[in-house]
């Protein structure tokens, strides 16, 4: 069984192009993310809000 759908995993490309040209922004404070990782984060939390199946974020 797949981890994430095939959807879930087009909206964490698009956040990854995003990442890429320079026009990913991250919450309140609107900075710049040029971190990969920062940019998958961002794509699954687009994800979940859509509904997609993504596996819940990590507790701590």
């Amino acid at each position: 069984m797949p981890k994430y759908s095939r959807s879930a995993q087009d909206d964490i490309q698009r956040a990854q192009r995003r990442r890429k040209r320079g026009t990913l922004r991250s919450g309140r404070s609107g900075k710049r993310v040029i971190n990969p990782k920062q940019a998958i984060a961002i794509g699954l939390s687009e994800a979940r809000r859509k509904g997609k199946k993504v596996p819940p974020p990590p507790r701590e």
